[in-house]
């Protein structure tokens, strides 16, 4: 499983070599595509062996090395050439076919001693019908694997410049998405206004090489060739010559294609009267795979990202290597488009889902692409996509699919910590959706799942799902981890191994907070105690001891329970290493510029219980106070009031990298005890989140107060009252690109920019 453009068929020559075997059969669906193969093989062997191919009028069935196309071989006139031991090895091209009923035909039939399947979408498969799992076809044997980052970090690919750019305000999802349209719409879609502006943006952007050699890729057949006309009909500012363009979509016969990519590759010093180059091909969807055009240096896509998939199959078009490019432009017009945040999960190869990743790679870009290669996205770009993930639907329909396909690579249910390893969907996602694991195995599994747990297991993984997954801090998970084997705990045995294990992070009061948590009291509410005490994991403890309960022994002892209860303590350990053990300061729980929510710090902070419900604004804990800032505030729903209910629209900005402007709540003045509480305070944290959409805050660090200056705001009620202008320094200058993420203006519901 590779890449798009790594050299697939390459590697089988050289491992058809390595392995010596006499007769090959090369398994393709496209006759020009087996040429291409048998070019490639021929460069490899030099003559050492005999080729041929098997279909569109050819018959070459005697040769050592036989390229075949599927439609040919599966029929019995010419499969039955052949007896089912003749090949040492058979190699299925673009695999992800192959549960197709040609290709079974013609895989029941063989019996070769290898079969070896290449692609790189194995997870694009027709269904979950037994039978069609790709990876089950191969009996789970991944002989190797390699995604875009390795691929562009190992110089395997051609570098690449994406730039994400805004596409013109009025095409959305409904014009952009749906398969049937109105004219008026079609007429936006393909208006001159729309095609002057990808011409522009396409002659700014450029190209490697001499002449333009482009992709585009649209969303329907209609608009393709709209589209190819009226570019026909514009003058190529490169040239002074109108462009050459030609749509080419599945009506298109093999003559034709083959044409198309010759002329699209050709350079202008061989131009024919018969045959000339052609700058663009636009198309819809067979450019998507199996497509062997090196010299393609620039790729527009003028639809919708649907998948990752799709979306990396069609910017793969362009990464082949060839002489004369340097790299290859990637031009995508983002539209408002409710799926754009598939963008950044396709250009990082970040399959978790979590809103809060995908963010980050769409604020830091660059970094996370190895080599020459560079992403970015323009301003009023980011917005759209930065919206999209505040808005993402049929989350559990993407769960449900990355289950499907982890479970079809791995040949089992699999469970939280297979997802974290494998890099799917963030288990902290799935547990946000269905509470616990267990109900979502019920749902996707239905009556197929038999491993049942009792109510009060289920209240157990509930609990423990949403206190000590998200794994920022230890504690809680070590102790857990050591109640599987023991009935009683010596804390002071535990905290020397602790101390050991967490050295300078280690923090006593913590682990005393964490054996509290685990007896069900880290709620918000009495009637949520009342519930969550019947966990019964510890019994009544001492100063000396952790005792573990007999009815929770007993329950340990039902596997499913075990396995569910191993796997929570696993992904919290995980993520605790992962993500905060490296960063954290000696003097302080949290990590610069990690998210946490409310709950989080109310954990981390030992306040022995969930003050999330009380904690808006500003918190005072002990010697610390914590002020909670939404930096995009959510507007008055009526003309009357001056903002939204609870939602004061406060002065809170940086005014640069380290100072901070923060107004108190409204009727909070100097002399206020709230306004004392945040003066008084030995430590401030400030976490702030970039709107309402996001559930969690990024711990900005600890700051100063540079004055306090009261002041006067009105209230919903025309009222004037007393509040408190506040400036703080930050101990540590706030990072660059999270600054601009946070200053980035939100869009309005229609967007203005072009």
């Amino acid at each position: 499983m590779t890449n798009s453009g790594t050299g697939k068929t390459y590697a089988s020559a050289f491992a058809m070599r390595e392995l010596g075997f006499k007769r090959v059969l090369f398994l393709i669906h496209r006759n020009q595509l087996a040429k291409q193969a048998k070019r490639s093989y021929e460069k490899v062997f030099n003559k050492q062996v005999t080729m041929g191919i098997v279909g569109a009028g050819n018959h070459d069935y005697d040769a050592d090395f036989v390229f075949a196309t599927r439609d040919t071989l599966w029929r019995e006139e010419h499969l039955h050439r052949y007896k089912p031991t003749d090949f040492d090895c058979i190699i299925l091209d673009e695999a992800h076919h192959s549960a197709a009923d040609t290709y079974q035909r013609i895989m029941n039939y063989f019996t070769p001693k290898l079969w070896l399947g290449m692609t790189a979408t194995p997870d694009k498969r027709d269904d979950n019908i037994e039978g069609r799992n790709i990876y089950e076809i191969f009996h789970y044997q991944i002989a190797y694997e390699i995604r875009l980052q390795q691929a562009m970090e190992e110089n395997m690919l051609c570098p690449f410049h994406y730039f994400g750019i805004s596409d013109l305000s009025m095409i959305g999802d409904g014009k952009g998405r749906n398969k049937t349209i109105t004219t008026e719409d079609f007429n936006l879609l393909t208006s001159d206004e729309r095609v002057k502006h990808i011409i522009e943006q396409a002659n700014y952007f450029g190209y490697s090489g001499d002449r333009v050699k482009g992709l585009i890729f649209c969303s329907r057949i209609a608009e393709s060739r709209e589209l190819s006309d009226k570019f026909n009909k514009m003058i190529n500012p490169d040239t002074g010559k109108f462009f050459r363009t030609i749509a080419l979509n599945g009506d298109a016969d093999e003559n034709e294609r083959a044409e198309a990519f010759e002329r699209l590759a050709m350079n202008e010093a061989d131009a024919t009267d018969d045959i000339q180059p052609l700058d663009y091909i636009f198309s819809v969807e067979i450019l998507n795979e199996g497509v062997d055009i090196i010299e393609v240096n620039q790729v527009i896509m003028l639809r919708p990202a649907q998948s990752p998939i799709v979306f990396i199959q069609q910017l793969g078009r362009g990464l082949r290597k060839a002489d004369g490019k340097e790299f290859v432009v990637i031009l995508d017009f983002i539209g408002n488009y409710e799926k754009n945040f598939m963008i950044p999960i396709a250009l990082s190869g970040d399959r978790t889902y979590n809103p809060d990743t995908i963010r980050k790679y769409v604020i830091s870009g660059n970094s996370t692409i190895p080599g020459a290669s560079t992403v970015h996205f323009d301003a009023v770009a980011k917005e759209k996509i930065f919206r999209s993930i505040d808005k993402i639907r049929g989350m559990k329909t993407i769960i449900k699919d990355s289950y499907i396909s982890l479970k079809n690579r791995l040949g089992r249910v699999p469970y939280l910590m297979d997802f974290y390893e494998n890099g799917e969907i963030d288990p902290l996602v799935i547990i946000r959706e269905y509470k616990t694991y267990q109900d979502f195995l019920v749902s996707v599994e239905k009556e197929c799942y038999r491993e049942k747990v009792t109510d009060q297991e289920k209240l157990t993984l509930e609990y423990l799902s949403k206190t000590v997954l998200s794994g920022v801090r230890p504690y809680e998970l070590e102790i857990l981890k050591r109640l599987f084997k023991s009935d009683r705990i010596s804390i002071a045995e535990l905290t020397d191994e602790l101390k050991n294990v967490y050295l300078h992070s280690f923090d006593e009061a913590s682990l005393e907070n964490a054996i509290q948590v685990l007896e069900g009291r880290f709620v918000s509410k009495e009637a949520e105690y009342q519930k969550y005490k019947k966990i019964d994991i510890i019994d009544d403890h001492d100063a000396k001891f952790i005792r573990r309960m007999e009815s929770y022994a007993k329950r340990l002892q039902h596997r499913e329970f075990y396995k569910q209860i191993d796997d929570l303590i696993s992904v919290g350990l995980r993520r605790y290493q992962d993500k905060f053990a490296e960063n954290q300061a000696a003097d302080s729980p949290f990590v610069l510029y990690e998210k946490y929510s409310r709950r989080d710090v109310s954990l981390l902070m030992n306040c022995g219980r969930d003050l999330s419900s009380i904690m808006y604004g500003m918190k005072r804990i002990g010697d610390d106070v914590f002020i909670f800032i939404t930096y995009h505030k959510v507007g008055a729903e009526s003309e009357e009031l001056q903002y939204a209910e609870g939602k004061p629209d406060y002065a809170d900005a940086f005014t640069d990298s380290m100072i901070f402007r923060w107004d108190s709540q409204i009727g909070k003045g100097p002399e206020s005890s709230y306004m004392k509480d945040v003066m008084g305070a030995k430590r401030k944290h400030l976490m702030v989140k970039k709107s309402d959409a996001e559930t969690s805050f990024y711990y900005m660090g600890t700051c100063d107060i540079l004055s306090a200056v009261g002041n006067k705001k009105m209230d919903n009620n025309g009222k004037m009252k007393d509040i408190t202008k506040v400036t703080m320094k930050m101990h540590q200058p706030v990072r660059e690109d999270l600054l601009k993420y946070l200053e980035s203006n939100l869009l309005d519901e229609e967007d203005k920019a072009v």
